[in-house]
């Protein structure tokens, strides 16, 4: 891994691949543990999770479905403070196991406003699952059931996380360089 230059900032390695896919592999084998003969529904939360959810769901061994859901708080490199839902869940979930995929969650906020969507539809369970977890960043009231790799209160790219728009292609994790 070498230095990435994304417009206007640089950065430098932080999580290599081959971390990020055994902490992959070790999530699916929870997921199947825990969740096997419940037919869960994997909801991925766009854009950031798309390579972790692909990456997660071909690792999963139990009949599951998956979905998407696009929210948005994250402006350059900070948090809008603002949480848009931006395309809204189709399935009916009454009833359903549902477990969310996120890429990062850091003050929780997107997470948050996708509960109180989830549980007003009346699931039978909601679990969330994230590769990436900013405890210093946590504002939010609930539990993390899969926990891929706490990390600090830095800004990260690549493996589906992004610098506007860019960086998502990179197959290792990146920091901003201080």
């Amino acid at each position: 891994m070498n230095t990435l230059k994304i417009l206007d900032k640089s950065f430098v390695p932080f999580i290599p691949n081959v971390q990020i896919q055994e902490t992959v592999a070790r999530m699916a084998a929870d997921l199947d543990r825990d969740l096997t003969g419940r037919d869960p529904l994997f909801l991925s939360v766009l854009n950031g999770s798309f390579i972790f959810s692909s990456d997660l769901f071909k690792q999963v061994k139990m009949p599951c479905r998956i979905s998407f859901v696009k929210m948005a708080s994250y402006i350059g490199t900070g948090s809008s403070g603002k949480v848009d839902q931006l395309i809204g869940l189709q399935e009916v979930i009454t009833g359903q196991h549902i477990v969310i995929l996120e890429d990062i969650i850091d003050s929780g906020l997107t997470i948050m406003k996708l509960l109180e969507h989830l549980h007003a539809q009346q699931p039978a369970s909601v679990r969330i699952a994230t590769l990436l977890f900013k405890p210093d960043a946590f504002k939010a009231d609930f539990a993390i059931d899969y926990l891929g790799i706490s990390i600090p209160n830095n800004f990260v790219v690549g493996y589906g996380l992004d610098y506007n728009g860019y960086g998502r292609n990179n197959k290792d994790i990146y920091t901003l360089d201080s």
